[in-house]
C-alpha cells in the first residue's frame, strides 16, 4: 500500500497532512512565533538538549525503517581507513608502507565485487555490503559493489573535515548520522561478516568494538577478517595480550587475518553455507 493510500484509509489527519495545512494560514504575529509550529516540525525545539533521547530514537528508526522497505535482510561490513589510497594514488602516500597499503584498496574492491555477485545471485537482500561512506577502503567497497550491479549501504557521520559520500554509495541507501553509537549499531545489527582493512584510530574503535561485542556474549559470532599481516602484526600484538592474560588463548580465534578479496570471499561462503545461514539459489 502506498503513503498515499495509507493516508486515505486514516480516520483522522495525519502529521504530513497538518503541516500542508499550516502552509496556507493567514500570516499574522501568532501564527509566526515559534510557539505556534508544531514540535515536529520545530528545528529550534527539536535540537534543544532536553531532546537528546528523541534525536536519539529518531536516528535508530529512520535507518532500520529505510533498510527494512528496502529489503535488505543481513550486510556484510567494511571498516578501513579514509586515507587508503587507490593504486594510481600511491605516489601521495605519507611512508612507504602507507604507499604498500594502496594495494588493499584493490582487495577491498574485490573482495566486494565478489559478495555482491553471491547476493545477487541469491535474491539481492542478503549480503549487502555496507561501508562508512566515506573515501578509502569504504569507497573501494562501495565501488565494487557497484561494478558488480548491485546495491550498497553508505553509512556516513557528520565530521568538520569530512567530504560528502562517495558516489558509489546507493543513493537510496546513504545514509548520515550525528551520533556515533547510534550509527555503530546499525553497522553490526545486520551484520554478517566485518572485513577490515587499515585505517587509523575509527577502524581500530569499530574492531574492538564488535571484537569485545562477540568475546562477552553480547553479539553472535560472525566472521571477522583483518586484512594486511604487515599491517596488522606492528599495529596490534594480539599474542602479547594472550601472554598477558587479558585474553584467553582461544580469543585469538575470532578473528582471521587474510591477503585478498578472492581468500576471504572464499571463507565467507563456506563459513555461511556450513552455518546454513543464507539461501541458496535452489530456495529463492
Amino acid at each position: 500500500m502506498s503513503e498515499t493510500d495509507r493516508r486515505r484509509k486514516r480516520i483522522f489527519p495525519d502529521a504530513g497532512a497538518d503541516l500542508d495545512h499550516l502552509r496556507h494560514i493567514p500570516d499574522t504575529p501568532q501564527t509566526r512565533s515559534p510557539t505556534y509550529r508544531l514540535a515536529f516540525a520545530d528545528p529550534d525545539f527539536m535540537l534543544r538538549d532536553e531532546l537528546r533521547p528523541v534525536r536519539l530514537q529518531l536516528e535508530l528508526m529512520k535507518p532500520e525503517l529505510v533498510l527494512a522497505e528496502e529489503g535488505v535482510d543481513s550486510t556484510v561490513v567494511i571498516f578501513g581507513g579514509a586515507r587508503i589510497l587507490p593504486p594510481e594514488d600511491r605516489h601521495a602516500a605519507r611512508t612507504p608502507l602507507h604507499a604498500r597499503l594502496s594495494r588493499y584498496y584493490e582487495e577491498a574492491r574485490d573482495f566486494a565485487y565478489r559478495v555482491t555477485r553471491r547476493s545477487l545471485e541469491t535474491g539481492g537482500r542478503e549480503l549487502v555490503i555496507t561501508t562508512g561512506g566515506g573515501p578509502g577502503a569504504m569507497e573501494a567497497g562501495n565501488r565494487g559493489a557497484a561494478e558488480a550491479g548491485g546495491r550498497s549501504i553508505g553509512l556516513g557521520i557528520v565530521l568538520p573535515h569530512e567530504q560528502a559520500p562517495n558516489l558509489y554509495v546507493t543513493p537510496e541507501l546513504s545514509f548520515n548520522f550525528h551520533y556515533f553509537a547510534i550509527r555503530k549499531m546499525h553497522f553490526l545489527m545486520r551484520a554478517k561478516c566485518i572485513a577490515v582493512f587499515p585505517g587509523g584510530f575509527g577502524t581500530l574503535d569499530e574492531l574492538f568494538e564488535t571484537l569485545t561485542l562477540i568475546q562477552t556474549g553480547r553479539m553472535n559470532r560472525i566472521p571477522i577478517f583483518l586484512f594486511g599481516r604487515e599491517f596488522w602484526d606492528q599495529v596490534v600484538d594480539f599474542g602479547k595480550l594472550a601472554e598477558a592474560g587479558t585474553i584467553s588463548p582461544e580469543d585469538l580465534d575470532l578473528f582471521r587475518v587474510v591477503e585478498t578479496g578472492s581468500e576471504a570471499a572464499e571463507a565467507l561462503f563456506a563459513w555461511l553455507e556450513e552455518e546454513g545461514d543464507i539461501p541458496t539459489l535452489q530456495e529463492i
